[in-house]
């Protein structure tokens, strides 16, 4: 199912395009109906199968389609600071073209990262993403006014549990408006979870995903590598192994990155073909009838071809970037390896996406080796993830996004 399925504004898939977001993962496709429905909602789901955009994106939507005001619209409660960070790093990307706001709320800074969380509370960031210690602390001073909040979110209800947040949670919810929109995400579903939905949330919808792991057939390997190196790498890998394969599928996130590979591996002589959203149906079609036949084996492609495509003989699967959710990397490599074959993935990982990385390995319960680059290439960067600079806009001034007019 593609992002445009769900009929967002313009600004809000303005920025979805941007980042090259082009295929809902289940849990999306599954749960932004629901809140666009404004049904309260209880979901299953691990980190990394795409829960933020999940829940954040129908919420941005919202938010384009309404008039704006000086309150809080929206609360996430998150366990831990470095989640918030993250959930509101990902509202910053998907909101650019828009005129919503956020601002991450949680302990740990100085008095001045207090005031302009405040102020954030005080003239009505559209969106608060807080740990609930640090939004009691606010409470306490009876600055914030909570009669706009229309959307009450926890994100990882259950490890919030495991850290004793029962009460915090349910003092944070008890000012709110009662009439809201309440959802509750969760990577398991013990019996206090129940509880605390029970007390919650209304006639909620409920979702559970099953999480897919790769078949045992498929070696899985990466190489750390900068972005400058990776189209060479590419070529490297293939000329290395080209002769043994007769189906090559390399993904990357956008159509942008697609044609440039293509073109970069036609001028090397190894024929390439493309694969996007950019191409009409009989386009499509006429590129997997020639991957299919042999008469290319190599197909670059964004993760349009990342679910549905049987060509039980792909050999090697490249993901040119990491993917953006741990689950659209089960179904990227998941294109080798069928029917019992074996197969090999291979992932470039840059600095900026090591996270991400982790993220999916936590998620399939495996670390996947590292390779050395082949000689000849500059050093690798480490598998470590990147200290922030402290300068960082994590702690930006609050201010409100002006209006625009109607175009």
């Amino acid at each position: 199912m593609r992002f445009t399925e769900f009929k967002f504004g313009n600004e809000l898939q303005e920025g979805l395009d941007m980042m090259g977001f082009e295929q809902a993962t289940p849990i999306q496709q599954q749960a932004i109906p629901i809140i666009q429905n404004n049904k309260d909602l209880i979901a299953c789901a691990q980190t990394g199968t795409g829960k933020t955009a999940a829940f954040v994106l129908p919420i941005l939507d919202k938010l384009t389609k309404a008039e704006q005001n000086n309150k809080v619209n929206t609360i996430i409660i998150a366990p831990t600071r470095e989640l918030a960070k993250q959930i509101d790093m990902q509202i910053e990307g998907f909101s650019y073209f828009t005129n919503s706001s956020s601002y991450p709320i949680y302990g740990g800074g100085t008095g001045v990262e207090f005031d302009n969380q405040k102020q954030a509370l005080k003239k009505g960031a559209d969106i608060i993403i807080c740990t609930p210690g640090r939004l009691l602390a606010h409470l306490d001073f009876n600055y914030f006014d909570p009669s706009g909040v229309k959307h009450f979110i926890l994100d990882e209800a259950d490890r919030m549990l495991d850290m004793g947040f029962y009460d915090d949670i349910m003092k944070i919810a008890n000012p709110l408006p009662k009439e809201r929109q309440n959802l509750l995400f969760s990577a398991t579903m013990p019996p206090k979870i129940r509880e605390l939905a029970n007390k919650l949330l209304k006639n909620p919808a409920s979702i559970s995903l099953a999480i897919s792991k790769p078949a045992e057939g498929i070696t899985q390997s990466a190489y750390m590598v900068n972005d400058r190196q990776k189209v060479n790498l590419a070529r490297e890998i293939l000329r290395a192994k080209g002769r043994d394969l007769s189906h090559v599928l390399i993904f990357a996130s956008s159509i942008k990155s697609v044609r440039e590979i293509k073109r970069t591996l036609n001028k090397a002589g190894m024929r390439a073909s493309e694969m996007h959203s950019g191409l009409d149906q009989s386009e499509r079609e006429e590129t997997i009838r020639d991957f299919k036949n042999k008469k290319i084996k190599i197909l670059v492609a964004t993760d349009i071809l990342s679910r549905g495509i049987d060509i039980q003989e792909i050999e090697l699967v490249i993901n040119y970037e990491v993917p953006h959710d741990a689950e659209d990397y089960v179904h990227r490599i998941g294109r080798t390896a069928r029917a019992d074959r074996t197969g090999e993935a291979i992932t470039f990982i840059n600095p900026k996406q090591v996270r991400n990385f982790m993220d999916i390995e936590k998620l399939i319960e495996k670390e996947v080796p590292k390779l050395e680059l082949p000689k000849g290439f500059e050093k690798a960067p480490e598998y470590k993830i990147q200290s922030k600079n402290k300068k960082k806009k994590r702690w930006r001034n609050f201010k409100k996004k002006k209006p625009t007019s109607p175009k």
